[in-house]
């Protein structure tokens, strides 16, 4: 993956000036229930950057970004976790695929987002549509991946995750995805949490959690003012006598490479080859799930399919 660069000099300075993103692993409630708690403003923008998005786009996707970084609270090691959306909305769906170890990639599937008429709310239920959002763990040493999957119901990306978790896992969570965007249509802040039962967790305490959750103060704007997530953890849940177990840095990563679509254009069949060299160079090739361009002449190309002989 190749960064791109944030032209925007204030905003890099203020990325800079905050906490690293990580996310920071709570046991609350007599260790009855696992919070997650993710800063993610520096990825956000970096996201941003590679896959050139607007601010309708940024946010969509940026919520599916923080969405992947909770996930991935849920599987260790080198396993990972894929969140897929195919739905009839404008947005077409996304990909996001999150790594234990706190890397997170993906992308939408309309980049930009197709609108008849410009929006008049963040009401993202418009813009999905009907649909089907699948989970997929990726376990390290199963030959088979573990998949579940539900009906979209609201159009919301935070809501929908809490039914997966309820029906397909049978656990009571929840989920909060923020972004603050300051009067300049750039994100000054980005994070989320993400609320789980575990065995012994009882039904009043669930209750409680439900009410706070109505009254938690913005995520977002917390982590632009320089707040870490771990201190709003503390903060927001201190009835509950949190226990931090981990901090996991977190961050847009993707493992592509040159060398990876080197070995995908020898693997082309001879027609398609022939086509190429018949057309236009340099010839760029997008990673999907990062943004990044890989370019190559025709002396390039013509080495490698010459190899590949």
């Amino acid at each position: 993956m190749i960064s791109r660069a944030i032209e925007d000099s204030e905003l890099k300075e203020h990325i800079t000036s905050l906490p690293p993103d990580g996310r920071e692993v709570f046991l609350i409630a007599d260790d009855t229930v696992r919070l997650s708690v993710v800063s993610a403003t520096t990825m956000i923008n970096q996201m941003r950057a590679n896959h050139r998005t607007g601010l309708l786009e940024t946010y969509v996707l940026g919520q599916g970004y923080i969405a992947g970084a909770l996930l991935s609270s849920t599987v260790k090691g080198k396993d990972r976790v894929q969140l897929d959306i195919e739905c009839g909305g404008p947005i077409g769906g996304m990909a996001i695929e999150a790594w234990a170890s706190g890397a997170v990639r993906g992308y939408l599937r309309h980049n930009p987002i197709p609108l008849k008429k410009p929006l008049e709310s963040l009401d993202t239920s418009l813009l999905y549509g009907p649909g089907f959002l699948t989970i997929t763990k990726i376990l390290e040493g199963s030959k088979t991946p573990f998949s579940g999957q539900i009906m979209l119901e609201n159009g919301n990306l935070a809501k929908d995750l809490a039914v997966y978790f309820q029906e397909s896992e049978q656990t009571p969570s929840l989920f909060y995805l923020s972004l603050k965007f300051d009067e300049k249509g750039r994100v000054w802040g980005a994070g989320g949490l993400f609320l789980q039962a575990l065995p012994g967790c009882k039904d009043e305490t669930l209750e409680i959690l439900q009410k706070k959750s109505s009254e938690l103060s913005a995520l977002g704007s917390a982590l632009g003012e320089g707040i870490s997530a771990k201190e709003y953890g503390m903060k927001e849940f201190g009835s509950f006598n949190p226990r931090h177990m981990a901090h996991i840095p977190t961050g847009f990563s993707c493992p592509c490479s040159k060398e990876h679509f080197e070995e995908y254009l020898k693997s082309l069949p001879e027609t398609e080859k022939k086509g190429i060299l018949d057309g236009n160079f340099p010839l760029v090739l997008e990673c999907f799930n990062c943004g990044t361009d890989y370019s190559f002449t025709k002396t390039e190309t013509e080495n490698l399919f010459r190899e590949d002989l």
